[in-house]
């Protein structure tokens, strides 16, 4: 590449990078966000370094297995699932016209990844690529370097149709479900020919192609030192990608797409505001915010929406139509983290899983809802706790009625089996009359066609998910007056005394005879990941799933004294077995403590329930060394599947200094504050801050507090506080104060506001 074109490069990365910084001589924060933490899986998925602005359709990232991993496959285009690989694919050529293939593998060097923007080196081929993101539409900028050669831009299909005409390729791919994703992909200068390619020539007659890895070459002239691109995306049609383009991005001016794209990442992430002298802790909490915003995504596009519920295009009513999240994931702390900060969206995110449930042929409230449609994983329906948590906590965005009775149709008409679809069947008749979900008896074969061959029954990740989800459907049925049946499900809520093993003071499956299971070691429950009696997880991490009702399970444990000694000997008894043998078996249980699971969600509130026990010093030190043994700032530095803002949200509350251990009661468990000062934007000019006093990041211990000024010996406090605004001052030490909020009337509410 010559000179001007490399300065040109230079001038346009440092005008990216230090834009605005300079004008106020202090780091936005977009700047702390590093997309490259956990790029390195300890065991399963790895996080992948995701270029999108927040909720947006359009998600791109390399096309590796992580960061080790020695080349990148083609360009992205789009992401259309979380986690998922591309749609379509772009790669730039120079070389030999033999050597051509639908996708071509580089060779990389010189990567930079932000938020709003990608460049790297294709280095085999002394290419540049740069690249920026809208919300339905993308550009590149790419150099090539060898003049006396022709370039190349493949653009590829992995399943679809593409049709050319000019500088503009159109096209689509299928994905499942109904489902297509459109594309609508020019560039600024006319290629001398654009066609299929066979034999070595590129055939300009065919202007469509269509198939497995159907692609088109736009070949241009030797001596072509640089070729924008533009495109946009739909699930709509190729028609709308266009308008998604022209309405986006009117030009080829890619550093305006980038600054544009900084300014809506720095206005997002600057909801909240931190302050301290622990650059690597802002970097942890900028990222780990910056990953809750990547789903859900809003698929809205001018006004209209494809819905893969009824594989229909539907107008949007004026309100933006969202999926694609995990609930199971996301219920805990990624949906209450944005009812503080993005009460708005997330009314239009309960609202959406409503809509979806409309569209359904059985009305039963979505619990994986994904651009493709709902894939039912994982175990419970906990769109109830949604729901529950954010109707309790003020949003008035949606239908609680229709809410309520989709949640109740999902737990009451579908069945309770993980990862399945089907109607309620003799399992779920068992589990209404008997109130726990059985697991089979020694020697017994599975017969259930409601049961997942890989899955199992999971019998109590589903009997202790399904009796909270009870709860959440209680609650929402005393909001509607219905109080008969707030009744009967706060009755249902308490059924975890079912598998309740009052020997061993753990949850223990237990068969239809009633007899509890066999030879169970609850750090070896059996089945790939324990799925024959938990999920994922083992029996040291189920045994405190009852976030409903956490003061219950105090007493159910001996009481506070006897709590506290369980919580310490899960954190302090071995695996058991060597690594290689235990996440063999048991790969989600990453990130451990003894037998606790930092890198799976139903062990995040954990930490917090010293609190109920009155020794919430124990918590401020948990969190504090949880945090700094897990999420670091480097490529290993999140210790399972992040989920998309399902763990990282646990980051982003944690270093603040409190969680919603309980979504469904309007209130949070007071932690230990990562910074010196957290400023919360609640909205309507008002803000709520976390002070450390006596802060420096060593002074994990809360030696006193006040409230808006008033002496607090609470380890814990209401949303309602939250949300009038104000302050949170916490006196910081080195040392633990065993005396602040120990007494019995300061511990946290379990089961409603008045317990």
């Amino acid at each position: 590449m010559k000179k001007s074109i490399f300065v040109s490069y230079t001038l346009i990365l440092l005008f990216l990078l230090t834009s605005n910084i300079n004008a106020q001589n202090k780091s936005q924060p977009v700047d702390f966000v590093n997309p490259y933490i956990g790029n390195i899986n300890h065991l399963l998925v790895p996080t992948y370094p995701t270029v999108h602005l927040p909720n947006s359709m359009l998600r791109v990232y390399p096309e590796r297995e992580n960061y080790t991993g020695n080349t990148i496959a083609g360009l992205p285009l789009i992401v259309t699932s979380h986690r998922g690989s591309s749609a379509f694919n772009l790669s730039p050529y120079q070389g030999a016209a033999d050597d051509i293939t639908s996708v071509i593998n580089f060779g990389y060097d010189n990567e930079i990844i932000k938020p709003y923007y990608y460049s790297v080196d294709l280095d085999d081929y002394n290419i540049h690529a740069q690249y920026a993101p809208s919300h339905q539409a993308g550009i590149y900028d790419i150099g090539f370097e060898n003049n006396n050669e022709p370039a190349y831009l493949i653009l590829n299909t992995r399943n679809g149709e593409l049709n050319s005409e000019k500088n503009t390729i159109y096209g689509y791919q299928n994905l499942s479900n109904n489902t297509k994703v459109y594309i609508y992909f020019e560039t600024d200068i006319q290629p001398s020919e654009v066609g299929t390619y066979k034999g070595n020539t590129i055939n300009s007659n065919e202007k469509t192609t269509q198939g497995r890895n159907a692609f088109y070459v736009m070949k241009y002239p030797a001596g072509t030192k640089q070729i924008k691109v533009r495109y946009g995306v739909s699930f709509i049609s190729a028609e709308q990608a266009k308008n998604n383009l022209r309405r986006e991005i009117k030009d080829y001016d890619m550093e305006n797409v980038a600054q544009k794209g900084r300014d809506i990442w720095n206005s997002t992430l600057g909801k909240i505001q931190v302050s301290g002298i622990d650059e690597n802790a802002k970097t942890v909490f900028y990222t780990s915010l910056y990953r809750t915003y990547e789903r859900m995504i809003c698929i809205s596009e001018d006004g209209k929406y494809f819905s893969a519920y009824d594989s229909k295009v539907h107008d949007d009513e004026g309100r933006p139509f969202y999926t694609d999240d995990w609930i199971w994931d996301t219920y805990r702390a990624t949906h209450p983290l944005r009812i503080i900060i993005e009460p708005e969206m997330e009314n239009d995110m309960v609202n959406s899983y409503i809509v979806m449930t409309r569209q359904m042929k059985n009305p039963w409230m979505p619990n994986f809802p994904e651009v493709t449609g709902d894939s039912r994983r994982m175990n419970s329906n906990h769109g109830a706790a949604m729901v529950a948590d954010a109707y309790i906590k003020g949003l008035r965005g949606f239908d609680l009625e229709e809410a309520y009775n989709v949640s109740k149709a999902a737990i009451t008409e579908k069945t309770l089996a993980p990862w399945s679809s089907k109607p309620a069947g003799v399992l779920d008749r068992f589990y209404k009359e008997h109130g726990y979900f059985p697991s089979l008896s020694k020697g017994e074969k599975e017969t259930a066609p409601e049961v997942h061959g890989w899955e199992r029954r999971q019998p109590i990740a589903v009997t202790l998910g399904t009796v909270y989800d009870e709860w959440c459907l209680s609650l929402i049925a005393k909001q509607l007056g219905k109080n008969d049946e707030a009744d009967y499900f706060s009755k249902r809520s308490l059924n975890y005394h079912k598998v309740f093993n009052p020997e061993t003071r753990f949850f223990h499956p237990k068969d239809a005879s009633g007899k509890f299971m066999e030879d169970l070691d609850y750090r070896f429950p059996p089945g790939i990941g324990g799925r024959d009696a938990y999920d994922e997880n083992n029996g040291y991490v189920y045994r405190w799933d009852v976030p409903h009702n956490i003061a219950d399970l105090v007493s159910m444990l001996g009481g506070k004294d006897a709590f506290v000694k369980e919580l310490e000997d899960m954190y302090s008894t071995p695996l058991g077995k060597g690594k290689p043998d235990f996440y063999h078996i048991y790969a989600d249980h990453s990130g451990n403590v003894g037998q606790f699971s930092m890198g799976n969600e139903p062990s995040m509130h954990i930490p917090y329930l010293y609190n109920y026990a009155g020794q919430p010093w124990r918590t401020q030190k948990r969190v504090h060394t949880l945090l700094n043994q897990w999420f670091r700032n480097d490529l290993m530095g999140i210790p399972g599947d992040e989920d998309g803002g399902g763990l990282t949200a646990f980051v982003v509350f944690s270093q603040i200094g409190f969680y919603p251990v309980t979504p469904g009661l309007p209130m949070y468990v007071i932690g230990s504050p990562t910074f010196e000062i957290a400023k919360l934007d609640i909205g309507n000019g008002k803000s709520f801050e976390v002070v450390a006093i006596n802060y420096s990041p060593e002074n994990k211990y809360i030696q006193s507090a006040k409230l808006n000024g008033k002496d607090w010996n609470k380890s814990w406090f209401s949303h309602e506080e939250l949300m009038r605004g104000g302050k949170l001052e916490l006196v910081m030490g080195k040392h633990p104060n065993k005396e602040w909020a120990s007494d019995d009337n300061a511990v946290p509410p379990s089961f409603s506001m008045n317990k």
